[in-house]
Protein backbone atom coordinates (compact mmCIF):
# COMPACT_ATOMS: atom_id res chain seq x y z
CA UNK A 1 0.00 0.00 0.00
CA UNK A 2 1.27 3.45 -0.91
CA UNK A 3 1.89 6.06 1.77
CA UNK A 4 0.09 9.43 1.77
CA UNK A 5 2.23 12.25 3.15
CA UNK A 6 1.91 15.98 3.65
CA UNK A 7 4.54 18.57 4.43
CA UNK A 8 3.69 22.10 5.47
CA UNK A 9 5.78 25.13 6.30
CA UNK A 10 4.65 26.32 9.72
CA UNK A 11 5.29 29.29 12.00
CA UNK A 12 5.80 28.92 15.74
CA UNK A 13 2.26 30.27 16.28
CA UNK A 14 0.82 27.64 13.95
CA UNK A 15 0.27 29.58 10.71
CA UNK A 16 0.57 27.49 7.53
CA UNK A 17 -1.00 29.92 5.05
CA UNK A 18 1.28 31.86 2.68
CA UNK A 19 4.62 30.67 4.13
CA UNK A 20 6.49 32.81 1.60
CA UNK A 21 5.56 35.74 3.84
CA UNK A 22 7.54 34.40 6.80
CA UNK A 23 10.06 31.79 5.66
CA UNK A 24 12.33 33.81 3.36
CA UNK A 25 15.07 34.58 5.90
CA UNK A 26 15.11 31.16 7.58
CA UNK A 27 15.02 28.81 4.61
CA UNK A 28 18.43 27.15 4.68
CA UNK A 29 20.47 24.48 2.92
CA UNK A 30 19.53 21.74 5.40
CA UNK A 31 15.82 22.43 4.88
CA UNK A 32 16.36 22.32 1.12
CA UNK A 33 18.15 18.98 1.38
CA UNK A 34 15.35 17.59 3.54
CA UNK A 35 12.76 18.66 0.98
CA UNK A 36 14.77 17.08 -1.83
CA UNK A 37 14.94 13.83 0.13
CA UNK A 38 11.15 13.96 0.64
CA UNK A 39 10.31 14.53 -3.03
CA UNK A 40 12.62 11.76 -4.21
CA UNK A 41 10.10 9.17 -2.95
CA UNK A 42 7.01 10.87 -4.44
CA UNK A 43 5.48 10.10 -7.83
CA UNK A 44 1.98 11.50 -7.29
CA UNK A 45 0.92 14.90 -5.93
CA UNK A 46 -2.49 15.96 -4.62
CA UNK A 47 -3.41 19.65 -4.60
CA UNK A 48 -6.46 21.63 -3.58
CA UNK A 49 -7.89 24.26 -5.92
CA UNK A 50 -6.17 27.27 -4.34
CA UNK A 51 -2.71 25.66 -4.31
CA UNK A 52 -3.24 24.35 -7.83
CA UNK A 53 -4.15 27.78 -9.18
CA UNK A 54 -1.25 29.50 -7.40
CA UNK A 55 1.30 26.89 -8.42
CA UNK A 56 0.03 26.45 -12.00
CA UNK A 57 0.57 30.17 -12.46
CA UNK A 58 4.18 29.97 -11.25
CA UNK A 59 5.92 26.60 -11.57
CA UNK A 60 5.48 25.93 -15.32
CA UNK A 61 7.44 29.14 -15.97
CA UNK A 62 10.13 28.51 -13.34
CA UNK A 63 13.56 27.48 -14.49
CA UNK A 64 14.00 23.73 -14.71
CA UNK A 65 17.34 24.21 -12.92
CA UNK A 66 15.23 24.60 -9.79
CA UNK A 67 14.96 21.16 -8.16
CA UNK A 68 11.32 21.66 -7.19
CA UNK A 69 10.32 22.88 -10.66
CA UNK A 70 12.02 19.84 -12.19
CA UNK A 71 9.96 17.66 -9.83
CA UNK A 72 6.54 19.36 -9.76
CA UNK A 73 6.05 20.10 -13.46
CA UNK A 74 6.22 16.53 -14.85
CA UNK A 75 4.85 14.66 -11.81
CA UNK A 76 1.30 13.24 -11.89
CA UNK A 77 -1.00 15.75 -10.17
CA UNK A 78 -4.57 15.26 -8.93
CA UNK A 79 -6.62 18.32 -8.01
CA UNK A 80 -9.47 18.45 -5.49
CA UNK A 81 -11.91 21.11 -6.66
CA UNK A 82 -15.64 21.63 -7.00
CA UNK A 83 -15.24 24.68 -9.24
CA UNK A 84 -12.48 23.88 -11.75
CA UNK A 85 -13.25 21.91 -14.89
CA UNK A 86 -11.27 19.74 -17.29
CA UNK A 87 -9.03 20.08 -19.09
CA UNK A 88 -6.57 21.50 -16.60
CA UNK A 89 -3.79 23.47 -18.27
CA UNK A 90 -0.79 22.43 -16.16
CA UNK A 91 0.82 19.31 -17.57
CA UNK A 92 -0.08 15.96 -15.99
CA UNK A 93 -2.92 17.50 -13.95
CA UNK A 94 -6.41 16.11 -13.65
CA UNK A 95 -9.40 16.68 -11.43
CA UNK A 96 -10.39 14.23 -8.74
CA UNK A 97 -13.87 12.96 -9.47
CA UNK A 98 -16.20 11.98 -6.65
CA UNK A 99 -15.23 11.83 -3.00
CA UNK A 100 -11.69 12.95 -2.12
CA UNK A 101 -11.45 10.31 0.60
CA UNK A 102 -12.58 7.47 -1.70
CA UNK A 103 -10.27 8.66 -4.49
CA UNK A 104 -7.19 8.82 -2.25
CA UNK A 105 -8.01 5.46 -0.63
CA UNK A 106 -8.21 3.91 -4.11
CA UNK A 107 -4.97 5.65 -5.14
CA UNK A 108 -3.21 4.24 -2.05
CA UNK A 109 -4.10 0.73 -3.23
CA UNK A 110 -2.51 1.20 -6.67
CA UNK A 111 1.14 0.54 -7.45
CA UNK A 112 3.53 3.46 -7.20
CA UNK A 113 5.57 5.66 -4.91
CA UNK A 114 4.42 8.01 -2.22
CA UNK A 115 1.47 10.33 -2.67
CA UNK A 116 2.23 13.82 -1.38
CA UNK A 117 -0.36 16.45 -0.52
CA UNK A 118 1.38 19.74 -1.31
CA UNK A 119 0.16 22.95 0.30
CA UNK A 120 -3.61 22.55 0.29
CA UNK A 121 -4.54 23.08 3.94
CA UNK A 122 -8.14 21.90 3.48
CA UNK A 123 -7.05 18.67 1.77
CA UNK A 124 -4.48 17.94 4.49
CA UNK A 125 -7.09 18.53 7.19
CA UNK A 126 -9.70 16.34 5.49
CA UNK A 127 -7.30 13.43 4.96
CA UNK A 128 -5.80 13.74 8.45
CA UNK A 129 -9.15 13.72 10.24
CA UNK A 130 -10.41 10.86 8.01
CA UNK A 131 -7.39 8.77 9.04
CA UNK A 132 -6.11 8.52 5.45
CA UNK A 133 -2.99 10.66 5.84
CA UNK A 134 -0.10 8.44 6.93
CA UNK A 135 2.56 11.05 7.65
CA UNK A 136 2.58 14.77 8.42
CA UNK A 137 5.77 16.81 8.35
CA UNK A 138 5.71 20.29 9.86
CA UNK A 139 8.66 22.51 8.98
CA UNK A 140 8.47 25.10 11.75
CA UNK A 141 10.25 28.37 11.06
CA UNK A 142 11.47 30.43 14.02
CA UNK A 143 8.95 33.21 13.51
CA UNK A 144 5.61 34.34 14.87
CA UNK A 145 3.53 35.02 11.75
CA UNK A 146 0.79 36.75 13.72
CA UNK A 147 -2.07 36.03 11.35
CA UNK A 148 -3.12 33.57 8.71
CA UNK A 149 -4.80 30.22 8.48
CA UNK A 150 -3.67 27.55 10.88
CA UNK A 151 -3.69 23.81 10.30
CA UNK A 152 -5.60 23.12 13.50
CA UNK A 153 -8.69 24.99 14.64
CA UNK A 154 -10.82 25.15 17.78
CA UNK A 155 -13.30 22.30 17.76
CA UNK A 156 -11.18 19.91 15.67
CA UNK A 157 -11.50 16.25 16.63
CA UNK A 158 -8.77 15.01 18.92
CA UNK A 159 -6.04 13.00 17.19
CA UNK A 160 -2.93 11.42 18.60
CA UNK A 161 0.20 11.63 16.50
CA UNK A 162 3.47 9.74 16.91
CA UNK A 163 6.72 11.66 16.47
CA UNK A 164 8.75 9.64 13.96
CA UNK A 165 11.65 12.03 13.31
CA UNK A 166 12.77 15.52 14.27
CA UNK A 167 15.76 17.70 13.57
CA UNK A 168 16.73 21.35 13.74
CA UNK A 169 18.58 23.25 11.03
CA UNK A 170 21.32 25.85 11.44
CA UNK A 171 18.83 28.72 11.01
CA UNK A 172 16.53 27.36 13.70
CA UNK A 173 13.91 25.54 11.63
CA UNK A 174 12.54 22.46 13.36
CA UNK A 175 11.39 19.67 11.06
CA UNK A 176 9.02 17.26 12.82
CA UNK A 177 7.55 14.23 11.11
CA UNK A 178 4.53 12.56 12.64
CA UNK A 179 2.57 9.44 11.79
CA UNK A 180 -1.09 9.04 12.60
CA UNK A 181 -1.60 6.87 15.64
CA UNK A 182 -3.75 3.92 14.57
CA UNK A 183 -5.40 2.42 17.67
Amino acid sequence: MRKVTAGLFHSVDGVVQDPFKFQFDSFDEELGKGLTKMINTVDTVVLGRVSYQEWAGYWPNATQDDDFAAFINPVEKFVASRTLSEPLEWQNSQLISGSLEDFITDLKNRDGGEIAVCGSISVVRQLLFAGILDELTLMTHPVVAGSGRRLFEDGDPQNRLVLEDQYATSKGNVVSTYSLRKD
